[in-house]
């Protein structure tokens, strides 16, 4: 596997367009497009918050049909969730602009919302911008870039990543983005996640992938506890690239999985890193664990922490907490047992071993915490199992930025 530039623009069939439909906001691209070329088979994991928005209701009809998909469109500044028939409307209204445009059948067509709730979409405006970007979709590295800009709410940056590999002497390309900074909780933040491929692959096994890996990536991920109304994972695949279609487990499978998997934590990790106010990305690793649910569990809790997220934001070595949220997880493990180690580019310290304090430098751990990105080791000395949630610190800003995002 390689890794190569671009994002959801990199496989073969597959284009974009962007544009500033002013939805919310001002001198920025507001609304999204991603076009294949090809029928695509699909499949999508969604919120599993009872308050669902509109479009994801919509998608999940599509996804879970045998329906292909050609066209997926997103817009940023309202999320059209709690908006009742109205919402769902809108969405038929807004697929039956893009079908037209397009030349597509309606069942075809893939809508994401996200930004303010209880809003409904300016239809206007929506139906405005599918007709530009309609007339502008692209191949190339630019225009999926673009893409991954216009999709931002609170993001600071923007999230792409694009692998490529081998089945059977065809080349295969995939590539990703992704949208979250506050509101990530997925359970399946606010999140949007599309993944595109040229590879050739099933919709059982499609659908086995997705639903395996989002476990071990995207649902490992949290920046403040809040489970969106609108997240969304979808993964598109048009078999432009010429493989043996993948319809059982095996090697290729496997090297499927693999891209997958590297696509999934890399937009995860990028989204954790850029919750909102964030200063660091927080990773924790439970290791020697029993079970591996056991050890997702406990990893968990220890990066949803608010006391462990605040902790880092100070870069103050207070062990406590991690074994304060170890012990209220639900899981089962010896206390006594436990050793913690912090990690990051600065080095590596021991701060607990056996449940019980050590000696240790407070300057050398300060400085261990103040990197851009730390790792929290947690070995429970009970087995061979082992985990790795990702989330990370809690600032002032994360309070001043919410409390304005709506006025």
């Amino acid at each position: 596997m390689k890794i190569i530039e671009g994002g959801v623009t990199a496989p073969k069939g597959f284009m974009a367009a962007s544009v500033a439909a002013g939805i919310k906001y001002e001198n920025r691209e507001d609304m999204a497009m991603i076009y294949s070329e090809a029928p695509c088979t699909s499949y999508g994991v969604y919120t599993k918050n009872i308050v669902k928005a509109a479009p994801v209701v919509f998608d999940k009809k599509v996804t879970d049909s045998d329906n292909s998909v050609r066209a997926v469109v997103v817009n940023a500044g309202i999320a059209n969730a709690c908006t009742g028939k109205k919402g769902m409307e809108y969405c038929e209204m807004e697929a039956l602009a893009v079908a037209e445009s397009l030349m597509l059948s309606p069942k075809s067509i893939l809508l994401c919302s996200t930004g303010v709730i209880g809003k409904q979409l300016p239809m206007d405006k929506i139906v405005a911008g599918i007709k530009k970007m309609s007339h502008n979709l692209h191949e190339g590295t630019e225009a999926g870039t673009k893409a991954s800009k216009a999709i931002m709410t609170t993001d600071t940056v923007n999230k792409e990543v694009a692998v490529s590999f081998e089945i059977d002497g065809h080349t295969v390309t995939m590539g990703g983005m992704s949208k979250g900074s506050g509101m990530i909780h997925p359970d399946m933040c606010t999140m949007l996640g599309f993944v595109t491929t040229d590879c050739a692959i099933s919709k059982e096994m499609l659908k086995k992938a997705l639903t395996t890996d989002v476990e071990d990536t995207f649902n490992m991920i949290s920046v403040d506890g809040d489970t969106s109304t609108n997240d969304s994972l979808i993964v598109l695949a048009n078999a432009t690239a010429g493989n043996p279609i993948i319809d059982s487990e095996g090697e290729n499978f496997n090297k499927f999985l693999e891209a997958l998997h590297y696509i999934n934590e890399t937009l995860a990790k990028k989204m954790a890193a850029d919750g909102e106010g964030a200063t660091a990305l927080l990773e924790v690793k439970v290791f020697n664990a029993l079970t591996k649910e056991q050890a997702k569990i406990l990893a968990k809790s220890v990066a949803c922490s608010s006391l462990v997220k605040t902790a880092v934001y100070g870069h103050d070595a207070n062990w406590g907490r991690i074994m304060c949220a170890l012990g209220y997880s639900g899981a089962d493990f010896k206390p006594e047992d436990v050793t913690i180690h912090y990690e990051s580019e600065f080095g590596k310290i021991l701060v607990c071993e056996k449940g019980s304090d050590v000696d240790f430098s407070e300057e050398d751990a300060t400085k261990i915490l103040s990197s851009e990105a730390v790792t929290f080791l947690i070995d429970l000395n009970m087995g061979s199992a082992e985990a790795t949630a990702w989330g990370c610190d809690l600032t002032h800003e994360y309070v001043s930025i919410n409390a304005d995002y709506r006025s």
